[in-house]
């Protein structure tokens, strides 16, 4: 029981990761804490779903298509919603993204109901891979696996190319990196879009372990706001880890103590660490001296 429970807590644990990703990606560039990120991902899950029942669409082009949608809608909001903002506080822009949290929710109730939905992944939730005696759920398996190599692929592009150069340039100091020639507005357009990207592959996933329907990433958003906070809402292999953690320890809360306890595990990690280090795990903390 003991290494179901930690598998399929690494499974839980990773969709939670990429949720805290895509946030992370959004604030280590324009420091926004997008909290419609888990609206924007179940959008763009329905729109997996409508491609692939309505159409019969192969299950690689209808996630294509869904990336592409995943694009527009991230580019959408930064440019219509944030982008018009004048001069707005963190408090102002925390208020943005709730409001258009509020109307992809509303949107998403009116364009397809209340019912829950069983999402066609390919990969089934019955059939079990046995590696070294522990049987493991192919759906757990291989949202462990989708899960990692986004994560790397992530992390490589954000070390070693230009643009995720440019993206923490950016970060770090936009007047900077608008006198050395970077287009600051086009990289904050960009940074949404991956964060949109990675969003849906999460939504995805989550729907694949669970079922669809309009809430269902009221409870992995907060969650992965957590894996943040533990990790550090700077480090993108903190938020990595914080993930890990967090499905785990909830896991086996729910599995040895009582289910009751799997919610309240995510919000007492957050008191406790930002009580303990406020920066997380794996980020640095920095004092500004005036």
């Amino acid at each position: 029981m003991f290494g179901q429970l930690i598998v399929s807590g690494l499974a839980v644990g990773a969709c939670y990761a990429l949720l805290a990703l895509a946030m992370v990606i959004i604030y280590k560039t324009s420091e926004v804490l997008n909290f419609a990120q888990g609206e924007m991902a179940m959008v763009s899950t329905f729109v997996a779903f409508t491609i692939l029942d309505a159409y019969h669409v192969p299950f690689l082009w209808a996630a294509s298509l869904t990336f592409l949608f995943a694009i527009l809608l991230g580019i959408f909001f930064e440019i219509v919603f944030l982008r018009q903002a004048k001069d707005p506080t963190v408090l102002g822009l925390i208020i943005i993204t709730l409001g258009f949290e509020m109307i992809l929710m509303g949107f998403a109730g009116w364009k397809w109901g209340p019912d829950q939905r069983s999402f066609p992944f390919p990969v089934s939730n019955v059939e079990t891979y046995d590696i070294g005696g522990l049987l493991i759920s192919k759906i757990n398996f291989w949202t462990i696996v989708i899960s990692v190599v986004l994560m790397f692929i992530l992390f490589l592009f954000f070390r070693y190319t230009k643009l995720g150069i440019a993206m923490r340039a950016t970060q770090q100091n936009p007047l900077a990196a608008r006198v050395m020639g970077i287009r600051t507005k086009w990289i904050l357009s960009f940074t949404w879009a991956i964060s949109s990207i990675v969003g849906a592959a999460a939504g995805m996933l989550i729907a694949a372990l669970g079922v669809l329907d309009p809430p269902m990433m009221m409870d992995p958003l907060l969650k992965g706001f957590a894996s943040g906070v533990l990790g550090g809402m700077t480090s993108l292999p903190g938020t990595a880890v914080g993930g890990a953690i967090l499905g785990i320890i909830e896991n086996l809360f729910g599995g040895y103590i009582s289910l009751a306890f799997k919610s309240v595990v995510a919000f007492a990690i957050i008191v406790l660490v930002l009580c303990i280090k406020p920066s997380g795990l794996l980020a640095k903390h920095y004092v500004k001296k005036v």
